[in-house]
């Protein structure tokens, strides 16, 4: 199969989908793989790199878009690249579609064959493709929300560890998935009192195991959240729902409880956000503020740390990736049940329930779309 990376061009995003590790992965199988040149610049990877391991540089995306039978990518396409998707083209990335109609239309348009990153799943129920990235943002959360709750940034000037004879700050952490076990052990590092919240009580059950004694955890309920929120310095709502828009935890009337200058940083925005006054930032510009709270909402959180980020990534992706490549899509649909899970839209047809749901869409199994 011929295999494309094309140069990520979302707002500030350095990642990229193959290393040259991975290229040489594909190439030792016997497929072609196609780079547009510097694809890999911004995670440390030259165009040099790639030519020596068998990778094809191309100097332009378009023509990766024109001949590769499957694009690889980090982020969801672009509105400027979706009229070059070709009907059955594999486009293998995160998609995010609940959270945009827009995106989630134009690549029914295209016909083409869309396999998410974030709703691949393995045996156990896990999502293996979307856990190294809520790693990387779990644990960034918490460098930025203390970031930003310096008083330079409109935050209220507290130290997430306090001082001696200064107490601590209290952080929230709203889910206790992959982002909030990493906002944790990071936020606990520092000194900070701690609250997670969730409705696992076997998983609330986990972190009094092995979190230390400044982790404390609670119920998710309305009342339980209403007396966190009151007490937070610092916010990270991770809570996720695979493949389907965030729910709205935190309303604009929730706001009026908290405490002025303190910070949230929603991890959900790439499903929508969980908060009612969420929209999306970029890194360039990353926060604003709500009612005397301030919102971090990055779409693409661990794009600031590409190095690490791109190399978390390509470990996970690449297994499922050969399977496609070495199957073709059809087969490996039909042969492993992850991939199946991973099918979003299929040849203009929307196979996840979560997408259709969204926006009241037509929902067709992908078996039955492709008579398999």
């Amino acid at each position: 199969m011929q295999v494309g990376v094309v140069k990520e061009i979302k707002a500030d995003e350095s990642r990229v989908a193959l290393t040259p590790a991975g290229v040489e992965s594909f190439c030792d199988q016997g497929h072609q793989v196609l780079v547009e040149s510097c694809a890999g610049t911004g995670s440390g990877f030259s165009d040099e790199e790639y030519a020596a391991v068998g990778g094809q540089i191309v100097a332009t995306a378009a023509e990766v878009w024109a001949e590769a039978e499957m694009v690889m990518k980090v982020k969801e396409p672009q509105s400027s690249e979706i009229p070059q998707i070709r009907r059955e083209q594999i486009v293998f990335t995160y998609f995010h579609f609940a959270a945009s109609e827009e995106l989630t239309r134009g690549i029914m348009d295209s016909g083409c064959v869309a396999i998410a990153y974030e709703t691949i799943t393995d045996k156990n129920g896990h999502l293996p493709l979307l856990t190294p990235m809520s790693e990387v943002a779990g644990r960034m959360a918490i460098q930025q929300g203390a970031k930003y709750l310096e008083k330079a940034h409109g935050g209220r000037g507290i130290l997430l560890g306090g001082v001696p004879g200064v107490p601590p700050a209290t952080v929230v952490i709203l889910g206790a998935g992959v982002v909030g076990m990493n906002a944790t052990k990071m936020a606990a590092g520092l000194g900070s009192l701690v609250y997670v919240l969730d409705i696992n009580l076997e998983r609330l059950r986990y972190y009094s195991d092995v979190m230390p004694s400044n982790v404390i955890t609670m119920m998710s309920n309305k009342a339980n959240l209403r007396q966190a929120l009151t007490n937070a310095d610092l916010v990270v709502s991770s809570v996720l729902i695979p493949g389907r828009k965030a729910p709205k935890l935190i309303t604009r009337e929730t706001l009026k409880i908290m405490k002025p200058g303190s910070v949230i940083v929603d991890v959900a925005i790439d499903q929508g956000g969980s908060t009612e006054t969420s929209h999306a930032t970029t890194h360039r510009d990353p926060i604003y503020e709500v009612d005397g709270i301030v919102h971090y909402c990055v779409a693409n959180m661990p794009g600031a740390m590409p190095m690490t980020s791109t190399l978390a990534l390509t470990n996970a992706t690449i297994p499922y990736a050969l399977k496609l490549a070495n199957k073709g899509y059809c087969t490996a649909i039909q042969q492993f049940e992850s991939i199946a899970a991973g099918a979003n839209i299929v040849l203009g047809t929307i196979t996840y329930k979560g997408v259709a749901d969204a926006f009241g869409l037509p929902f067709e199994p992908v078996y039955e779309v492709l008579k398999i």
